[in-house]
């Protein structure tokens, strides 16, 4: 039999996670908590939801439609040619479903940790009762709250054109993360009272498995992506029958070593792979998955500024030029997470690259785009806000 090396590994990512073609193309995936106005602190139940979403028919734009463990609803659209395309389905897709769930006495709402109810798990699926004992037994005490309270906006952008390409979009993607956090964070909120952070959703991510939640290095995008995958740490070593293995105290890596009495196979490392949540995350496509939940009214604006400081030459250059002065490093997405634009370095680098995107959308013809990033530049950038500001808060606890 011919077992899994580490070429192996190095092989399948530069493959599959770094595949490269012309750039262009724009997904993004919308997460939403799901309220009920009349139970305002009970979670809503999954078949409640479902039964709603089925009866409302497919969306229209074409996103698929699924659920987080602990009730969020997920709409994902599906890659299409520029930001302007995919806001305008994934927008569709939401009104869609949020007329539907209204119908049915549901809100959706766009923040990024439930800002009152507890965490509960709904799904059952082996996946998350493991992802739940791996957290709990590794002493993650944010774990459950990650799974089952938190809500992002994540926009997905090509690899690049060629492997030159990809390491340059790699690289900005990582620089602009903290920018993007920090000029969309909606979050300050929990069990009612503020937390300290503006977007609590991160600093919860931040509380988990470092090893599988910390950004990797800058350098060469497949060897950092292969040597992360190696030293993350094991959720679950999955079973065809009988209980999954939680928790083996291995790395993906010691795996390989011989150090389990089953050897991993390639579907093993894809599972593997899915099991790790670094803010940057590359599927084939780079998969950013830095940003709160926001409002649908605001829905447009991250979608439009990640796609344009990437794809338009520009704008990734005057991104780069205004990044690179914040420096990096844990500290400075602790900032962004914590100060968002009260930060000054982090509110001018802003400045720069709204203008930058907004100037670039309208050399993409994305007018109505441009529009939409500049009303979100003066209402927020220029006064150093975000969303989270706009949160009536009570004093932390």
């Amino acid at each position: 039999m011919s077992y899994l090396t580490e070429s192996d590994v190095h092989d399948y990512i530069n493959g599959v996670c770094f595949k490269t073609g012309p750039p262009g193309r724009v997904g993004a995936e919308a997460e939403w908590l799901v309220t009920d106005p009349a139970r305002p602190g009970a979670p809503v139940p999954i078949r409640t939801v479902s039964t709603a979403v089925a009866q409302a028919g497919p969306p229209p734009g074409g996103s698929a439609v699924t659920f987080e463990p602990g009730g969020q609803l997920e709409l994902s659209s599906p890659p299409l040619p520029g930001p302007g395309a995919t806001y305008a389905a994934l927008a569709a897709d939401t009104d869609h479903i949020a007329r539907h769930l209204s119908a049915a006495g549901l809100r959706l709402v766009g923040v990024g940790l439930d800002p009152r109810r507890p965490p509960v798990r709904q799904l059952a699926q082996p996946r998350y009762a493991a992802m739940e004992r791996y957290f709990d037994s590794a002493g993650c005490a944010t774990g459950r709250l990650m799974m089952c309270s938190t809500a992002s906006l994540q926009v997905c952008l090509d690899i690049g054109a060629d492997a030159a390409d990809a390491a340059r979009r790699w690289r900005l993607a990582h620089r602009l993360g903290p920018l993007l956090v920090a000029a969309f964070a909606n979050s300050p909120v929990h069990r009612g009272r503020a937390t300290g952070w503006r977007s609590s959703r991160w600093a919860v991510w931040e509380g988990i498995d470092p090893s599988r939640t910390r950004a990797p290095g800058r350098g060469d995008p497949v060897a950092a992506w292969t040597a992360y995958a190696l030293r993350a740490r094991l959720m679950t070593i999955r079973a065809d029958h009988g209980p999954w293995e939680v928790d083996p105290g291995l790395a993906f890596g010691d795996w390989l070593a011989c150090r389990h009495r089953r050897r991993p196979t390639r579907e093993d490392l894809a599972y593997h792979l899915s099991t790790l949540f670094p803010p940057v995350r590359p599927r084939g496509w780079l998969e950013l998955r830095m940003i709160d939940a926001l409002p649908a009214r605001w829905l447009a604006v991250p979608i439009a500024v990640a796609a344009a400081l990437l794809d338009d030459p520009a704008a990734a250059d005057t991104a780069a030029e205004a990044t690179e002065r914040l420096g990096g490093g844990a500290g400075l997405w602790r900032r962004a997470a914590a100060l968002a634009l009260a930060d000054p370095e982090l509110a001018a680098c802003a400045r720069t690259c709204f203008a930058a995107a907004s100037a670039a959308l309208e050399r993409m013809d994305e007018a109505g785009l441009a529009g939409a990033v500049e009303d979100y530049r003066e209402r927020f950038v220029e006064r150093g806000r975000c969303p989270a500001d706009l949160h009536h808060l009570a004093p932390a606890a």
